[in-house]
């Protein structure tokens, strides 16, 4: 059975760091797209990043490109956000997702079957 548990969010103020984790299991990194959205109150639900180990592929949104690093650590099976210099814009609930990979580049919430249970960042201005 595929488990995916978020962790990490918490208040941070503008300009400060965040790293969110997604402990994984049931499956492995290198079969599987693992990605990272969000979800602001009032708005549909975003990609982040999302990353492929089977052919190393890794996508930014444009929002978060050069703040934000996705990562993984196959030894525990955990998966990582790195966010870097937070803005207001910023505040949400993140999500971490999970799917087997499908050969495409896997951007939209829609593709993904598992998700982990949000975890919520506040950024302070």
């Amino acid at each position: 059975e595929v488990q995916l548990q978020a962790s990490g969010g918490g208040l941070v103020q503008a300009g400060g760091s965040l790293r969110l984790s997604c402990k994984a299991s049931g499956f492995t990194f290198d079969e599987y797209a693992v990605g990272w959205f969000r979800q602001a109150p009032g708005k549909e639900r975003e990609g982040v990043s999302c990353t492929s180990a089977a052919d190393g592929n890794t996508y930014y949104a444009d929002s978060v490109k050069g703040r934000f690093t996705i990562s993984s650590d196959n030894a525990k099976n955990t998966m990582y956000l790195q966010m870097n210099s937070l803005t207001p814009d910023d505040t949400a609930v993140y999500y971490c997702a999970a799917n087997l990979w499908d050969g495409n580049r896997m951007d939209t919430a829609t593709m993904y079957h598992y998700w982990g249970q949000g975890t919520e960042v506040t950024v302070s201005s």
